[in-house]
């Protein structure tokens, strides 16, 4: 509850900040405005700002549309490829803690499991299931299920349990189609008000850089982006990390040696690790890592070998055992 409220918070605090702000600075710098400039304004350069709006919010409508609805579609038809061409393995549940609401319709659990990955190697990595059958008990500690690893690793889901259906839900569909058209409607509204009243029959010429039409979105653009590099930066989830959990060959690096590099996150040192390994094919490689550790794991750098995944197609890719366990 306290973690949905924090989310909802920091939703609206960065919505205030992309469409009321720019627009409430925009009125009050503009509200002495002499009209009668309007007639002197380049009215091609006024139709190139319009035309840059254009662009930039159809990039954020499109966005916006596959990530609310055809993302659904996207990930339906992704996980039923999986279940049709996927890799099979078997998995034990080490932990199953549940995670859904008394009243839930359906039982829901985050579950911690332990199974080979695409070369055959151990890791753990959690997942969240929802159970439509609890009276058979599937999902406890202990027990095993069966798992389908997508083969290609090229977009997420990249694994999924054998017994769940890829169900698209109708009501939150619906919710999501509503939004993005309240969106589209709301969008060509404000292009009507800003015509009817900043126009003075002067056409577009009132246009220019800083109209809340191109301030906007620019600003939803740069959260969007600036949040996927925040999220893969610092939490470590990204795509090379998903990529070497699950087709990463597990391997005993050598320490050469470990310094720091002056960089600190959260008061944390980032330490550069050099380090030296052999493949598969009895190649040697010397790569250099850099990883925040905390203040109580620096012992991590006294150690002669550290355990280690690297890609077989791509030997310099290479990340240690025990942060491939943490990331989801």
């Amino acid at each position: 509850m306290k973690k949905n409220l924090i989310i909802i918070f920091w939703a609206l605090y960065m919505f205030f900040f992309a469409i009321p702000f720019p627009m409430i600075i925009y009125y009050a710098v503009n509200s002495e405005f002499d009209v009668n400039t309007l007639k002197d304004k380049n009215p091609w350069l006024a139709l190139s700002f319009v035309l840059v709006s254009v662009i930039l919010w159809l990039i954020v409508l499109i966005g916006y549309f596959r990530k609310w609805i055809l993302g659904i579609f996207i990930t339906k038809r992704n996980l039923e490829r999986i279940k049709s061409k996927g890799i099979s393995r078997e998995a034990k549940i080490l932990s199953a803690v549940k995670i859904s609401k008394p009243t839930a319709k359906f039982n829901s659990y985050e579950l911690e499991l332990l199974f080979r990955n695409l070369a055959d190697a151990e890791i753990t990595h959690k997942t969240i299931i929802t159970d439509s059958k609890p009276h058979e008990r599937r999902f406890e500690a202990g027990k095993k299920i069966s798992l389908m690893l997508d083969r290609n690793m090229k977009k997420p889901p990249y694994f999924v349990i054998a017994v769940a259906q890829a169900n698209i839900n109708i009501g939150s569909l619906f919710f999501r189609i509503v939004a993005w058209l309240v969106l589209l409607i709301g969008l060509i509204g404000y292009y009507f008000y800003s015509y009817q009243l900043e126009s003075y029959g002067a056409g577009w010429r009132f246009m220019s850089f800083g109209h809340p039409l191109i301030i906007c979105p620019i600003v939803l653009l740069f959260y969007r982006y600036f949040l996927k590099f925040i999220l893969g930066k610092f939490t470590g989830v990204n795509y090379d990390s998903m990529l070497i959990k699950f087709k990463g060959v597990k391997t005993w690096a050598k320490l050469l040696n470990a310094s720091q590099t002056g960089t600190y996150i959260n008061e944390q040192p980032m330490i550069r690790f050099n380090l030296e390994y052999v493949d598969n094919k009895h190649q040697v490689h010397k790569i250099s890592l850099k990883k925040v550790v905390g203040l109580l794991e620096l012992d991590l750098t006294k150690q002669s070998q550290i355990e280690i995944f690297y890609l077989k197609e791509n030997p310099n890719k290479i990340a240690f055992a025990s942060d491939l366990n943490n990331i989801v």
